[in-house]
């Protein structure tokens, strides 16, 4: 999906801490397992990116260990802050390739209001329209990272609320019980709060509305006591881990949030082969094993190249 937008300043100074790798992250070797050598690879340096948090650090590690067994030589510039920022730095060629979100290059991106219901046609629709912006999507991810809000069990037991529909009703009859904690990237976008709002016919007053890092979200939210409810990606392993309900989005506003490689088109064209490394990864990637393997990073604090390479090896992609 996402995450807070930070300054181009910022941006600089992570791509400038960036380092390349010959071996995986935590140092072990990469084996040869279903991904294969491929000659045209070798050496490359492929400069992988991704967003700052928990699934996209994920994602990240997961094209890097690849991208060693496939016989490339993968640069790290993982973990940009802000959707904007890391989309600005393979725009601008300062990387070659990252997971992206088809909801976000089509609503936030690409500039359209409207998502499309079915996955493959929005993907379809995303990457038509972002070839004339150089960008080559390739691995579409049947994993559904959407937006969602969800409830502290105690307010959902207290409220009622089990759908958006619900959750408008109650910001209208009683607003101190529709407390919201939210991040700054879900309170600016158009697929996030606002658009959430005007979908539903709702207006959070102000007093209730708690702006937080996204990570925080999750345990206030569990905790109860300054927000019953909060912004969440439905992926996101501590959905589970802080016993959140997720609310049943009725009128089906947040759009398809897929993750798939994005990668500049210049590079795409010179290594064509890295369509073949990356789509069988990606069909694996369903929502309840990214979900999983997300709660490994963000409940039970294994780090991303760990668990990017224990999956790749247990899927048979390494050995």
């Amino acid at each position: 999906m996402r995450r807070t937008i930070a300054a181009v300043s910022a941006l600089v100074v992570v791509l400038a801490a960036g380092c390349t790798i010959g071996k995986d992250q935590s140092g072990a070797q990469v084996g040869e397992g279903s991904i294969k050598k491929i000659d045209a690879l070798s050496g490359a340096q492929i400069r992988v990116s991704s967003k700052e948090f928990d699934e996209q650090l994920l994602l990240g590690q997961i094209a890097v260990v690849a991208l060693q067994a496939a016989g490339a030589s993968p640069q790290d510039k993982t973990n940009i802050t802000g959707s904007s920022n890391v989309r600005q730095a393979l725009t601008s060629g300062a990387v070659d390739l990252y997971w992206e979100y088809t909801g976000t290059a089509w609503i936030s991106y690409l500039k359209q209001t409207k998502p499309i219901a079915d996955p493959q046609a929005q993907y379809d629709a995303v990457k038509q329209a972002d070839a004339a912006n150089n960008v080559t999507w390739w691995a579409r991810s049947p994993a559904n990272d959407t937006y969602a809000l969800a409830g502290n069990p105690a307010a959902i037991a207290r409220t009622g609320v089990k759908t958006l529909s619900d959750y408008a009703a109650l910001v209208k009859r009683d607003p101190a019980a529709a407390s919201t904690c939210i991040g700054p990237e879900f309170k600016s976008r158009d697929d996030g709060f606002p658009g959430l709002e005007k979908t539903y016919g709702f207006d959070l007053p102000a007093p209730q509305e708690h702006l937080l890092n996204d990570a925080v979200i999750y345990p206030t939210v569990g905790k109860g006591d300054t927000c019953g409810f909060g912004e969440v990606a439905t992926t996101d392993g501590r959905v589970a881990g802080q016993k959140l309900v997720v609310l049943e989005d009725d009128k089906h506003f947040f759009p398809t949030y897929n993750p798939a490689i994005s990668i500049a088109s210049a590079v795409a064209q010179k290594y064509p082969q890295l369509e073949q490394v990356f789509t069988p990864i990606a069909a694996k990637l369903d929502t309840p094993t990214l979900t999983e393997l997300n709660k490994k990073v963000s409940v039970d604090g294994q780090k991303p190249a760990e668990v990017a390479r224990d999956w790749l090896k247990s899927a048979g992609f390494i050995s």
